[in-house]
């Protein structure tokens, strides 16, 4: 599969299956505060990794991904569906801490920033 067609049914991928969570009822999902990070598909694009992170944590996005691999079967075929792909590819979905990590990072420079500002 070329790199460009790749990258798109990444993307589009990834914003049917945020579109899905929202959507989704199990109570180990619904109400959280996920976002899907990245897609990786691979080459024949039968196979695709879901990063999924969790504003409140790792540990939620964890509980988060037991919720979205009980429902892998609908989100496969819902997917497969909407982008009208001949076979939806089989989805793995793996907990990642890089929004929480992100916030942290925020937190940091916000404290350096209004450390610098009390030295004035």
């Amino acid at each position: 599969m070329a790199g460009f067609r790749k990258d798109r049914v990444s993307e589009d991928i990834r914003r049917e299956i945020t579109a899905l969570i929202r959507e989704l009822k199990d109570p180990r999902v619904k109400d959280k505060m996920l976002t899907v990070v990245r897609v990786e598909v691979s080459p024949d694009a039968s196979y695709a990794k879901v990063f999924v992170s969790a504003l409140s944590g790792v540990e939620e996005a964890k509980e988060a991904v037991k919720g979205l691999t009980a429902a892998t079967g609908l989100i496969r075929r819902e997917v497969g569906n909407r982008l009208h792909l001949r076979k939806a590819p089989d989805i793995k979905f793996i907990a990642d801490d890089s929004v929480e990590q992100g916030v942290r990072l925020f937190e940091k420079l916000d404290r350096a920033k209004r450390g610098s500002h009390d030295d004035n």
